[in-house]
């Protein structure tokens, strides 16, 4: 009988190929099915990517699907110059991330984050355009948001209210995946229609209300296992003290509050349930499990999230590959039975 699991994935720009490698582990596990996914940002991609290969070709396809993304993004270039700047600047993509890498040691600082805080994605106007839209544009949406296969949650933040949009089903559009990795600095925000209401708004990066949102993975029929692929560490030993490295700093606790806000809801539920405060059934008692490896993400660079070359992308996928058959070795008896990962652990 198969293992049904729920897939959450953090979004983390290029670190996202992390993601790529587990998924690339799991998906060769014949006795794993992925019943639900949550994804943002890069992690939208990977979900969006993994369900439309998933139903043209079983896993072996969704894998296919998985490499021809990050093939893609890998042609993209640095993610914060827009496709029409290439060939006035040919030669920007191929040397961004060197000359960024050589500013950042004689100046610890990025001359294009510099440029972010100062130069707003809107001064382009009707000239500017999403770096990954191409990408995003190649996905062939039939099989994105079809009923069959897991289900997949798309997660954008409504810029005027802050609240967490869920798109799913037929309302995952080009524009909400692009709105879901939709970095308020770097990109302007994406107009789609809200997933509820229906009434058009301005979206921006999921990471900011949930990375990923758990709780549409507690839906009926949904397995209680959720396994959480994290790109973002949580705790940094180094204190920052250059401009990018705080700013960076800035981004990942802004993003991981809302996965730590979901870890404690799912921590006082079962503190509930232990103590017979609430009865079985009544909410549901999630099974959770964390795929990461905080040790590669803390030696990556800032600005390699938004410059994904071959190189790196390889790079994270291996690491993935790795952190997915680790858990595997150590944890895989322990799926369907219970969660191998306690929360409590990030929370104290």
């Amino acid at each position: 009988m198969a293992i049904r699991i729920n897939l959450a994935l953090q979004g983390g720009g290029a670190h996202g190929a992390f993601t790529w490698g587990v998924l690339d582990r799991l998906l060769q596990d014949k006795d794993i099915e992925i019943a639900g996914i949550s994804g943002t940002s890069a992690g939208a991609l990977n979900g969006a990517a993994l369900k439309a290969g998933w139903i043209e070709g079983g896993p072996e396809g969704a894998r296919r699907s998985l490499d021809a993304l990050w093939a893609h993004v890998s042609m993209v270039g640095d993610m914060r110059l827009m496709p029409w700047m290439r060939p006035v600047l040919p030669f920007a993509a191929a040397a961004a991330s060197a000359v960024t890498s050589a500013w950042e040691t004689a100046f610890p600082v990025s001359p294009t984050g510099i440029a972010a805080q100062v130069v707003s994605p809107y001064a382009f106007g009707a000239a500017w355009r999403h770096p990954l839209e191409p990408v995003v544009q190649r996905f062939d949406f039939s099989k994105v948001c079809a009923e069959d296969g897991p289900q997949l949650f798309v997660n954008a933040t409504n810029v005027r209210d802050g609240h967490i949009g869920v798109f799913t089903g037929q309302k995952i559009t080009p524009n909400a995946l692009l709105a879901s990795g939709c970095l308020p600095t770097v990109f302007q925000a994406v107009e789609e229609p809200d997933p509820v209401s229906g009434k058009m708004e301005a979206w921006w990066d999921g990471g900011y209300s949930g990375n990923p949102a758990l709780f549409p993975l507690y839906g009926h029929g949904l397995p209680d296992d959720i396994v959480i692929v994290a790109i973002n560490p949580v705790r940094r030993e180094v204190v920052p003290t250059t401009p990018l490295e705080i700013q960076n700093r800035i981004n990942e606790i802004s993003f991981n509050a809302p996965l730590l806000r979901d870890l404690r809801a799912i921590a006082f539920v079962k503190r509930l349930l232990r103590a017979g405060k609430l009865e079985p059934g009544s909410m549901k008692d999630v099974a959770l499990h964390l795929i990461t490896d905080d040790r590669l993400m803390n030696e990556l660079s800032a600005s390699s999230k938004m410059l994904p070359s071959p190189w790196l992308l390889q790079r994270l996928k291996r690491a993935g590959r790795a952190a997915a058959k680790g858990f595997l070795t150590r944890h895989r008896d322990t799926i369907g039975k219970g969660g191998s990962f306690d929360p409590r652990s990030l929370l104290d």
